[in-house]
């Protein structure tokens, strides 16, 4: 599940930053070796009670994920809007984390939203339609 990218450039983390950012990242590793069914309702389980993050804290997060492993830098877009979802919640926030497709050519895609736009995406978005997602809890939806 990825569309084509180059690696992205990451940027200077604290020390502390950068182990939360470690552990999000193995953490999805092993995440996403589940079958999809499964592993949104882990997310799903994992949101509750979480405040929906802002875009800069979803960006900080992304950042953070794409400096710390390689494969979120790279090709890894299922680990990294996983790992990022992740790292938002040690922060007690939640992105909205998604994975879609897009028919003309095919491909497959896992990213985060925030504010009701992607995060740190390059391409058209509004291209992809979403298979799955985990959304932010939000005020009066009933979830605590």
């Amino acid at each position: 599940m990825t569309m084509p990218v180059t690696a992205e450039e990451g940027v200077r983390l604290r020390w502390r930053r950068s182990m939360t950012a470690r552990c999000a990242a193995a953490a999805a590793f092993a995440l996403v070796r589940l079958k999809p069914k499964r592993l949104r309702s882990v997310l799903s389980l994992l949101s509750k009670g979480a405040a929906p993050a802002t875009a800069a804290q979803a960006l900080a997060a992304r950042q953070a994920v794409v400096t710390v492993s390689a494969r979120c830098a790279g090709q890894g877009c299922l680990q990294r809007s996983v790992a990022t979802a992740l790292l938002c919640r040690l922060g007690g926030r939640w992105p909205d984390w998604c994975t879609g497709v897009r028919l003309q050519p095919f491909r497959a895609h896992a990213w985060v939203e925030a504010d009701g736009a992607a995060v740190g995406e390059s391409g058209d978005m509004a291209l992809y339609h979403t298979m799955l997602s985990v959304r932010a809890p939000r005020a009066g939806d009933g979830r605590s």
